[in-house]
C-alpha cells in the first residue's frame, strides 16, 4: 500500500474514532469535494479494472455516470470512507474509454484504479 494511501487511511481512522460525523449521503443527488474527510494534494492514477461505474457519490445506492476501463487515467483530490470502503474523488483526465468526457467528475472505490 503506498505511503500516501497508508497516511490518508490513518487520518480517516483517527477522525471516525475521535468522534469526527460522517454522514450518510442522500442516493438522489451528486455529491462533490464536500463529502470528503481526508484532502491532499492532488495525484493521478489509472483505473485497473474493466467495466467500473464512476459515480455520482461515494458509494454504489449513487447512480453511475458511466462507465470508465483499464487504463482511464484521472485526477484524485481526496478521500472518504463509506461503507467500510474507501473513495476517491477524481476527474477524468481525457476522454473514456466508456465515452464520458475529460474533465468528468466523479468517485472511484479505492480498490479500482492505481496510483501513478
Amino acid at each position: 500500500m503506498p505511503l500516501r494511501r497508508r497516511i490518508a487511511t490513518f487520518a480517516l481512522s483517527v477522525s471516525l474514532l475521535t468522534g469526527a460525523a460522517v454522514a450518510l449521503a442522500p442516493s438522489a443527488s451528486a455529491v462533490g469535494s464536500s463529502a470528503c474527510t481526508v484532502n491532499f494534494p492532488d495525484d493521478n492514477g489509472t483505473v485497473s479494472t474493466n467495466g467500473v461505474n464512476y459515480r455520482s457519490g461515494p458509494g454504489t445506492s449513487y447512480s453511475s455516470k458511466g462507465l470508465v476501463y483499464k487504463g482511464d487515467r484521472v485526477r484524485e483530490y481526496c478521500l472518504t470512507s463509506r461503507g467500510g470502503k474507501l473513495w476517491y474523488y477524481t476527474k477524468l483526465l481525457k476522454k473514456s474509454q466508456g465515452g464520458l468526457p475529460a474533465g468528468t467528475y466523479g468517485w472511484l472505490r479505492v480498490d479500482m484504479f492505481t496510483e501513478d
